[in-house]
């Protein structure tokens, strides 16, 4: 593999790699097979530099195959130092009446299934804020921390206002994962900031909006031209941001910039796309969707060169024209009623 993965000090002694390993595809819920053996995948992509694994406890049966290859870790003859994020996000339906057992039983559940004697990270989400409670929730999760059951405690997609709520209730975070691309970003807009002020970090997915920042629709026909159905819950959820960014058309404009730009550096359109994202201010790491290694030896591409300033002007004049995504982190998802909402499964833990 050319190149090497960069890593990322989140604070003096906690360090990750600038590419995250995510979870979600290898979810029992997700629609596409992974045809691969997963645990051995993991083993190649930790050999390769990329540590750092992000899973939750709502990923059917992905904290356990993450155990499973964190007990082969532990057994090898040379031992990777990986992370391991995961998330807790209590079902919709419990949020009125959920208590601090539940939480500890949570928490305790995702121990088990890593094999861990302490999470490296628990990263928290409460799907309805108008229904209280998230940071006296948050309060419980940090005396987990004390207890010694969590190691750093973060958010994903509170947008900036709750997640300042939770800072000035002394909650202390060290990272929020929210959705960030060139057809997103709505971090930007003010949590960005906000965690520069104190001292808090993005860890970002979506980067390649599901797959569409890419050669295989660099040229495409739209997939929804003649309103057939997405292959998966994946492309139908990122098929509506391009829809707020600017249609299909607009996409096809960035994708033909993109494409020019990696031309010049020797890379594909992805690379460019998730070093755009990387570049950004406050942000640590991204995160791929990997089901299998297939593309494991072209991740380094992105530690291979940086964007210039052509570069960037280039990328911002087709930006221009393009709309950002309304509202704050995680608001469009957030309203039920709405077509982001919609698609939303709110209740996912198996007990």
């Amino acid at each position: 593999m050319e190149g090497v993965i960069e890593r990322f000090d989140l604070d003096r002694d906690y360090s990750i790699s600038r590419i995250i390993k995510g979870g979600w595809q290898l979810s029992e819920g997700h629609s596409e097979a992974v045809a691969s053996d997963p645990v051995e995948d993991m083993a190649a992509f930790a050999r390769a530099g990329i540590t750092t694994f992000d899973c939750a406890d709502i990923y059917t049966g992905v904290e356990t195959l993450i155990g499973a290859f964190l007990r082969a870790n532990r057994r090898a003859d040379t031992r990777l130092d990986v992370k391991v994020h995961t998330k807790f996000v209590p079902d919709l339906d419990t949020l009125p009446g959920l208590q601090r057992t539940d939480v500890e039983g949570i928490v305790d559940r995702s121990l088990r299934r890593l094999g861990q004697e302490r999470l490296d990270m628990v990263q928290f989400h409460w799907w309805d804020t108008a229904v209280p409670g998230y940071v006296e929730t948050a309060g419980w999760l940090q005396a987990l921390q004390r207890k010694g059951k969590i190691d750093r405690l973060s958010l994903t997609n509170f947008n900036t206002a709750n997640t300042r709520e939770m800072l000035e209730a002394g909650v202390g975070l060290t990272s929020s994962q929210v959705q960030y691309s060139l057809l997103d970003t709505r971090p930007s807009r003010d949590l960005a900031a906000l965690c520069a002020q104190v001292g808090m970090h993005l860890l970002c997915y979506g980067v390649l909006a599901g797959g569409f920042l890419s050669e295989r629709w660099h040229g495409a026909v739209d997939p929804q031209k003649d309103g057939a159905p997405l292959e998966n819950r994946s492309l139908t959820k990122y098929r509506l941001i391009i829809e707020e960014s600017g249609g299909w058309d607009a996409v096809q404009a960035l994708l033909d910039d993109l494409a020019r730009i990696g031309a010049r550096h020797g890379v594909g359109i992805a690379a460019v796309a998730s070093r755009w994202v990387l570049e950004q201010p406050r942000v640590a790491a991204v995160i791929i969707g990997a089901r299998n290694t297939r593309h494991l030896g072209r991740y380094a591409e992105l530690f291979r060169f940086r964007l210039d300033d052509q570069d960037q002007r280039d990328i911002e004049a087709v930006r221009a024209p393009m709309r950002v995504p309304a509202g704050d982190v995680f608001d469009l998802e957030r309203d039920r009623s709405g077509p982001h909402g919609r698609i939303m499964k709110f209740n996912l833990n198996v007990k």
